[in-house]
């Protein structure tokens, strides 16, 4: 018997060491419709809410959520906030609900939500689950008829160097890491039972065109373009920050290097005068001089942050300037 549990115990374990990597997100639909519908009616306010589910082998299942308190700096609303969760989780699973944790949901304006806030939201969950997804709800993209819903997660290699602290252009190298492997972008699936996906059929209009169709004909996005690109050069003006530090460092260790040779030519020449003397001669180092002591390399984490966030709204700019040329196209052939 004894050795039947062991044999059990292995093989669980064993199950768990080759875990197969997270292929999608399957959320249910009215998760979907809590997001959206918490996310808009606290716009612009930035909000989160909690993610239940189950993880079951490549696939994340969200099953329900359920929305955080506005949090407020002082310690007593933090405090109330993790009380009011777990709160919630007891009552959910007193009623047979769902209560695993498997991440959280939390809104954003125009796709500005890679900031080191997140990243260590994320170590934060990692410590109790190990595979923690974010899903980012942008409701500034519902006027343009995009549902902006987005799965991340952190890599693998990201996380190893966080850990270890070193985001030096060294050890970057040497890990060949680069701004684009913070970040994974898991697919996500949306998913219904068979009674809803019946319940919305019966829904369904007999006209083949709706009002929403005409919708997506509306070329007016210069808001839209014009918030991306104030945006977009507010980040600009923030990476030009991030390389002016790193200009700064490369100027004092320059300087630091020339010093350093020039007090280890003064050194030497002392040394041939004192073994002409017949004295010992001194080291030719001195941990005590300030000109030894090395200069700390600053972190390019926020560089990268930004460079991806600088990506992404390019990509914004570029995917709304698109169907704006498709639809001037379209209208015109109508016209003709």
């Amino acid at each position: 018997m004894a050795t039947m549990a062991r044999s059990f115990l292995q093989a669980i374990s064993k199950d768990e060491a080759v875990a197969p990597p997270l292929r999608v997100v399957q959320i249910e639909g009215l998760a979907v419709l809590k997001i959206i519908k918490h996310c808009k009616e606290f716009a612009p306010t930035l909000v989160t809410g909690q993610l239940l589910g189950l993880d079951v082998g490549s696939v994340l299942e969200i099953t329900n959520c359920f929305p955080f308190p506005v949090r407020d700096d002082d310690e007593e609303i933090e405090a109330d906030g993790a009380n009011y969760q777990l709160e919630m989780m007891r009552c959910l699973r007193e009623v047979n609900v769902d209560n695993n944790t498997v991440g959280w949901y939390q809104s954003t304006v125009l796709g500005s939500y890679q900031t080191v806030e997140l990243i260590e939201t994320f170590m934060n969950y990692q410590e109790n689950i190990k595979r923690c997804v974010c899903i980012i709800y942008d409701p500034s993209k519902a006027d343009l008829g995009v549902l902006a819903l987005k799965t991340l997660k952190l890599s693998d290699s990201f996380m190893e160097l966080y850990r270890g602290g070193n985001f030096t252009g060294d050890k970057l190298r040497e890990k060949n890491f680069s701004w684009m492997d913070i970040f994974e972008e898991i697919p996500i699936k949306v998913s219904n039972s068979a009674l809803v996906s019946a319940f919305m059929t019966e829904l369904e209009t007999d006209t083949p065109v709706s009002q929403g169709d005409f919708d997506r004909l509306h070329s007016s996005t210069t808001p839209f373009l014009e918030n991306n690109m104030e945006f977009l050069i507010k980040c600009m003006d923030d990476l030009s920050m991030e390389q002016q530090k790193f200009q700064y460092y490369h100027r004092n260790l320059s300087r630091q290097q020339a010093q350093q040779q020039a007090w280890l030519q003064k050194r030497r020449t002392e040394n041939m005068a004192r073994k002409s003397a017949g004295e010992e001669a001194l080291p030719e180092e001195d941990p005590s001089n300030p000109i030894f002591k090395p200069i700390p390399e600053p972190s390019r984490l926020e560089s990268f942050l930004i460079t991806n966030q600088v990506s992404n709204f390019c990509g914004q700019i570029n995917g709304v300037a698109g169907q704006n040329f498709s639809r001037l196209y379209l209208t015109k052939a109508l016209h003709e």
